[in-house]
């Protein structure tokens, strides 16, 4: 069973652009619908994680609405962390699902349990994870993610009875 689900932010959350404004300020879009699957999940009792490499008060504030709780920033060896949050919180790397879309998640997502990308993520990691998804990041893909992982949990009348 998948209790831990580990988030790229960058090309996953979103779509992987960074708008700056002249002021400095930085944009990013996040999907709605991503947002309910992931508040879903944790209203279930399950735990998610986002690694990013880099630092952002957006995501910050994102994963806040979204009551994640184990938000890492500026991290460059993503699968170490991996090992730490796997000792912390006391779950095999087979219990989680982790989902990347460039080259720096490459090893994170080749030692979970189920790996996923993007349907616009590296081509050089479509060989190596699990389900490539139809969706693009930032539009999607997260969601159905985390709808395959309901299925495969056997939550799928959970999930659909926080809304019904």
């Amino acid at each position: 069973m998948i209790e831990l689900l580990i988030l790229d932010v960058d090309g996953c959350l979103t779509d992987g652009k960074i708008i700056y404004s002249n002021s400095g300020d930085e944009s990013k879009n996040f999907n709605v619908k991503d947002g309910l699957a992931i508040t879903s999940w944790i209203k279930l009792g399950h735990h998610v994680a986002i690694i990013t490499g880099r630092r952002s008060q957006l995501v910050e504030r994102r994963a806040k609405e979204l009551g994640i709780t184990h938000l890492h920033q500026g991290i460059k060896d993503k699968a170490s962390l991996l090992n730490n949050l796997s000792e912390e919180l006391n779950i095999p790397l087979r219990n989680m699902a982790a989902m990347g879309d460039d080259l720096n998640d490459y090893k994170m997502l080749s030692m979970v349990g189920l790996s996923f990308t993007p349907q616009n993520g590296s081509k050089h990691l479509k060989s190596v994870v699990n389900r490539v998804c139809n969706a693009d990041g930032g539009e999607g893909a997260v969601r159905e993610m985390i709808e395959e992982i309901f299925e495969i949990n056997d939550e799928v009348s959970d999930f659909l009875a926080l809304w019904q």
